[in-house]
């Protein structure tokens, strides 16, 4: 009798906690260091959700290997809902399927909340490179050893070169650099030929003459370059690659607590100020059910498996 009166008090307690939530700060993970285009969003959207929580959102940068030290505190965090992961393509896109042994499951110890927003990529090439289209760069690619430029192995700007090679089989070779600025830097140098990235860390170059976007690998044309055509319009509907941005909880974590997270992410990306910003940036807001976010992330493991296995790609 005594054991059942403890457990039930414990399920009381427990429920009562998830009613009250939030009543103290909540931290939310982030898996890059400060600045960039996550912290950016992090900080943005936490922001604007603690107006309606009513609680501070702390931004806590973790960054190094991928992602994965920050998805695995947060993996083994209370599931309370006061313990948040900004997750994204490298931790659960791409990610499980570069790493032969994860400290966590990256389905199953989790529980989704939202996508926070989209940053789709574009393809640049070098403005000396002797091409003025995605058909003239494929041609050209198997006469000359040209090169591709990505802010790290295994990061987006490297698995959509892949997922452009594997489709065009353009013999293009990799050249990994730690982190966007100096691939940029060597890209406008001409020392390598083309690099898929981000719009905002090109568009700088794009308009000074130094660069020249070929495609878009976006499912519309990018609101900052809207005069370049997708890859879809130019006949590879496959090459379509976004950085993304979600929010997850532990594995766990009272359904009630994260249908609060759920509409407060939901009233922040509404919110006109967060969209004009986050629009500015060229990203694009990506509120929707947990459900929903589930499901995005389960087509995005997907497809990127067969291209991670193709190209060989390993970061044990």
């Amino acid at each position: 009798m005594r054991y059942l009166t403890g457990c039930f008090i414990l399920l009381f307690s427990c429920a009562a906690a998830a009613q009250d939530f939030p009543n103290r700060p909540l931290r939310l993970v982030v898996t890059v260091p400060p600045g960039g285009a996550a912290d950016f969003i992090a900080r943005l959207v936490g922001g604007k959700m603690s107006e309606t929580l009513g609680q501070p959102v702390v931004v806590e940068n973790r960054g190094g290997a991928g992602g994965t030290i920050a998805a695995d505190a947060v993996a083994k965090a209370a599931p309370d809902g006061y313990t948040l992961l900004q997750n994204s393509i490298t931790t659960h896109g791409v990610g499980p399927h570069l790493y032969s042994k994860l400290p966590y499951d990256p389905v199953k110890d989790f529980a989704p909340v939202s996508g926070l927003a989209l940053l789709p990529l574009i393809m640049a090439v070098n403005a000396d490179l002797p091409v003025n289209s995605i058909a003239d760069l494929v041609a050209y690619s198997k006469t000359s050893n040209l090169n591709f430029a990505s802010s790290g192995n295994g990061g987006a700007p490297h698995m959509a070169a892949e997922l452009f090679k594997s489709v065009t089989g353009a013999p293009i070779t990799h050249v990994p650099y730690k982190g966007s600025g100096p691939a940029v830097a060597d890209l406008v140098g001409g020392r390598v030929q083309i690099m898929f990235d981000a719009a905002p860390s090109l568009i700088a170059h794009v308009r000074s003459g130094k660069l020249r976007v070929l495609g878009a690998a976006s499912a519309e044309r990018n609101r900052l370059l809207p005069e370049v055509p997708t890859f879809a319009e130019l006949g590879y509907p496959k090459v379509a690659v976004s950085l993304w941005y979600g929010l997850l909880a532990p594995a766990g974590t009272p359904k009630s607590s994260i249908e609060k997270l759920n509409r407060a992410v939901i009233k922040a990306l509404e919110a006109a100020d967060v969209r004009e910003k986050l629009l500015a940036q060229g990203a694009e807001p990506m509120p929707g059910t947990p459900e929903a976010f589930a499901s995005f992330m389960r087509e995005e493991m997907a497809k990127w498996a067969p291209v991670v296995k193709q190209a060989g790609v390993k970061l044990d």
